[in-house]
C-alpha cells in the first residue's frame, strides 16, 4: 500500500508561507502605526535622515526572506493543493498568494520609486532644500499605499491561517501513538 505525501508537503509549505507572511504582515503592521506616524512629526532633516536610515536597515535577510517567502510559500502551497482535486484549503492559500502578490506589485511600483527619491537624496546634512526632498517623496501617497499593503498582508495571513484550520480538518483526527 502506498501512502499519498501530498498532506505532508502540503502542510509543509502552507505553515513556513503562513509565519512568513505574519511577520510580513507585522512588519507593515508596525510601519503603519508608528514608524511612519512618528517620521511625519519631525522636521524635513530628520524626516530624510530618519527615513534612509529605515530604508537601508529593513534591505536584509531577517524582512527579506519572510517578505519574498511567503510568496513562494504560498504559491508552492497552492500548486500543492491544486493537484489535491479541489481540496478546500486551496482557494484560501490562492487568495492569500493574490493578497501577498499584489503587495509586492504596490512595493515595487510605488514604494520603491517613491523611496529612491529620499535614498539618492545625498546627505541629510548637506542637502540644501530637505523640504524639497520630502516634497517629492510624497508622503501622503506613500502612506496611503502602504495602508493598501498592510491590510492586503494582515488578510493574507488569515487567509492561511484558515487554511491551516481547513487543512487540519480534512486530515481527521490526530493519530495517537500506541501505549506502551
Amino acid at each position: 500500500m502506498t501512502r499519498d505525501h501530498r498532506p505532508t508537503w502540503q502542510v509543509l509549505a502552507l505553515l513556513p508561507a503562513t509565519l512568513a507572511m505574519g511577520l510580513t504582515a507585522g512588519v507593515f503592521g508596525d510601519w503603519a502605526h508608528t514608524i511612519m506616524r512618528g517620521l511625519h512629526e519631525t522636521d524635513d532633516r530628520t524626516f530624510v535622515g530618519a527615513f534612509q536610515a529605515l530604508d537601508e536597515a529593513i534591505m536584509n535577510p531577517l524582512f527579506m526572506l519572510p517578505f519574498m517567502g511567503a510568496l513562494v510559500l504560498s504559491g508552492v502551497a497552492a500548486v500543492l493543493y491544486l493537484t489535491d482535486g479541489g481540496h478546500p484549503a486551496l482557494r484560501w492559500v490562492a487568495v492569500a498568494f493574490g493578497l501577498q502578490l499584489a503587495a509586492l506589485v504596490i512595493t515595487m511600483s510605488v514604494h520603491e520609486p517613491l523611496n529612491e527619491v529620499v535614498r539618492n537624496a545625498g546627505d541629510p546634512d548637506r542637502i540644501a532644500d530637505p523640504a524639497a526632498v520630502r516634497d517629492a517623496f510624497h508622503e501622503t501617497r506613500w502612506v496611503v499605499w502602504h495602508i493598501v499593503r498592510t491590510v492586503a498582508t494582515i488578510a493574507a495571513f488569515g487567509c492561511l491561517a484558515w487554511a491551516l484550520v481547513l487543512h487540519g480538518r480534512a486530515a481527521g483526527p490526530a493519530t495517537t501513538l500506541p501505549r506502551r
